[in-house]
This record gives structure tokens, C-alpha cells and sequence, in this order.
């Protein structure tokens, strides 16, 4: 058996750690080959291998594969071939490897990443909440942040007072007790839900197509209708793929039907909602929001949305985390056939 992992560096630069990963995770069943190409090296896989004839698993990571390249594997039994965003495998390809019963492996679905973007939208919601990123900018200019006497000593209600800093005119304070609703009970939704939850959180999700172990294995109720979820929120998080069927499905109505002060929190796509909408709310402090994706991307230096008072902002790095690329690179290799020696 030869197994034989390539990459390139235009993989490495969308995935940093994944190769690396999946290599240390191969080696330890069995010898591999492992080769990180030159930046210029653009040559198919087929042109680069030694003996390919003698390779029987295939690791190919932005490397480009010809119908030529896969008559040469005459040996090969399992491959991937994972190439970069803007392209795809031939489906030729695909023909010739089935036809010779070469067990092609793709990544299944988004879950690499699902722990890190909830953990990070947690984070977001918790920032939103006590305003902590604010905070830790204004006292690297200021002490005033560290005085919380009243205004002229008299102690008003809802105002500041011995430690007490968060903005009443949005939802604060705690997780516990708060309604919060989401919007997607996939591998994000359903584990920000469970967080929530565990936090005393009161949880709701809609989710049509997802199945009745997702909500009540998260800690959340599921409910029908999205137009009655997000009427009482706290904090609403829509948490969904972008999609041509999830583009805009939190329309204009959903928005303005938000209670006054609600946190939203966006970790996944900003494009799922109506961001004009959304935005005008925000910009009228009738709404706060914490969030790591937006609809321009990034975000020009004079938006009106950055260093609001109510705004939480980071610049879309909720998912790639180590353990991400890590996960990422365990999700294709546990589909390889166990080695028997």
C-alpha cells in the first residue's frame, strides 16, 4: 500500500493548519508521502507524481487532476481530491473513477466548523451584552469608565451606580432568563442553543427541515412560525447556510417586528437578513448587534456601524480555528477504509 498526500499552497492559504492535520493523522495508521508543492509548481497531479501507477490512496489538496492524471493511478483505491473554491472536480473524473471502483471521498458537510462559530457567536452574545469590547477600548484613553457615581450624585433609575455599566436601553446584564431566539437548528444553531441554555437562557429555534432531535437534544422548544419568534426576542440569532433559499428569508418585517433593544447576534451570513433594514434599526439605537459577518465585507473604515456604542464587531473569523481545520481534515480521513495489516 502507498498512500500519498499533496498539497498546495493556495489550500494552505484558505485551510493553514488542515494538511498538516491530516498528515499527522495518516502517519500514524501508516507510512505516507507527504509533498507541499511550490507556489508556481501549477502542473496537474498526474505530472508531478513518481510512479503513480503504484499509489493506492490519494490525497489531493488544490492540486489540479485531469482525465489523463487518473489513467496513470492504475493502482488507486480511494482518493480525494478537494480543489479550491473557484473549481470543482470534472465530472468525468468522477465517471472514470466509478467505473474502475475508486472510492472518491468528499468533505459531507459543514460541521468542521460548527463548534467554533457557535462558541464564537457566544462569545459576540456575551460582548453584546456587557459591552466589553467598548469598555476595554474607552479605558486605554480614559478613567472616566471607572467611575460609576451618578450624574451630579443623584442615583437615577436604569443610570449607572456602583458597578453598574451596562445600557439599559438594550438588552443586557445575564444570559439567564433572557428569550432567546434563533433562527436554524443545524451544526451552529443547535450548538449556540444548547450553550444558551445551559446558561438559564428561556430558547426557541425555527428550523422547518430539521428534525425533532435537534431542539430538544439543544435544550430548545421548537417553533412553527418565524413571524411569531421573533416578537419576543432578547436576543435573536439567525444561524443559517447562505443559500438561494435562505437569501433574505429574515425579510424587512421580521426586522422592525423585533422588540425594542433586542440583541442580534450574526455569525454565520449577514445576507441571510435584510441588512438595510437591519442596519437602519441598529443606526436608530432601537437595535444592538453583535456581529462577525456583514453585508459589505470588510466593512470601509467610515461605515457608520463601526464603534457605535451598540455594536460588537470582528471581521469574519468566527470558523477557522485549529480545531476547525483539524475537524476538517478528520471528517475525510475517517471515511477512508480502516488499514488491516
Amino acid at each position: 500500500m502507498r498512500q500519498l498526500l499533496i498539497v498546495h499552497p493556495q489550500f494552505d492559504g484558505i485551510w493553514p493548519l488542515a494538511a498538516d492535520a491530516m498528515h499527522d493523522l495518516w502517519r500514524r495508521q501508516a507510512a505516507v508521502e507527504f509533498l507541499r508543492l511550490p507556489y508556481e509548481d501549477r502542473r496537474p497531479i498526474g505530472a508531478i507524481v513518481e510512479n503513480p501507477a503504484t499509489v493506492t490512496r490519494l490525497i489531493g489538496l488544490g492540486v489540479p487532476i485531469t482525465p489523463a492524471c487518473v489513467e496513470r493511478f492504475t493502482a488507486l483505491e480511494e482518493v480525494v481530491c478537494e480543489l479550491l473554491p473557484d473549481s470543482s472536480l470534472d465530472p468525468t473524473i468522477r465517471e472514470q473513477f466509478a467505473a474502475r471502483g475508486v472510492r472518491v471521498y468528499t468533505q459531507p458537510s459543514e460541521g468542521f466548523w460548527g463548534q467554533s462559530v457557535a462558541e464564537f457567536a457566544l462569545a459576540l452574545t456575551l460582548c453584546g451584552l456587557r459591552r466589553i469590547p467598548q469598555l476595554h477600548h474607552a479605558i486605554l484613553t480614559s478613567q472616566a469608565p471607572w467611575s460609576y457615581s451618578p450624574s451630579e450624585g443623584r442615583g437615577r433609575s436604569g443610570a449607572r451606580g456602583q458597578q453598574y455599566g451596562d445600557d439599559s436601553r438594550f438588552t443586557n446584564g445575564t444570559v439567564a432568563g433572557k428569550r432567546v431566539r434563533i433562527v436554524g437548528a443545524g451544526n451552529i444553531g443547535s450548538r449556540y442553543a444548547s450553550f444558551v441554555h445551559m446558561l438559564g437562557a428561556d430558547v426557541a429555534t425555527w428550523d422547518p427541515f430539521a428534525a425533532e432531535p435537534a431542539f430538544h437534544r439543544a435544550g430548545t422548544r421548537k417553533e412553527w412560525r418565524l413571524d411569531r419568534l421573533v416578537k419576543d426576542a432578547e436576543i435573536f440569532a439567525p444561524m443559517l447556510p447562505l443559500t438561494p433559499a435562505t437569501r433574505g428569508l429574515i425579510t424587512k418585517a421580521h426586522i422592525e417586528a423585533l422588540p425594542q433593544g433586542c440583541l442580534v447576534v450574526l455569525a454565520t451570513r449577514a445576507a441571510i437578513c435584510d441588512m438595510p433594514a437591519l442596519r437602519a434599526r441598529v443606526l436608530a439605537d432601537e437595535l444592538a448587534l453583535a456581529a462577525d459577518v456583514f453585508d459589505v465585507e470588510p466593512l470601509p473604515l467610515d461605515d457608520p456601524l463601526l464603534g457605535r456604542h451598540n455594536v460588537v464587531h470582528t471581521p469574519h473569523n468566527a470558523g477557522r480555528t485549529r480545531h476547525a481545520n483539524e475537524q476538517w481534515a478528520r471528517a475525510l480521513l475517517d471515511q477512508f477504509l480502516p488499514i488491516t495489516h
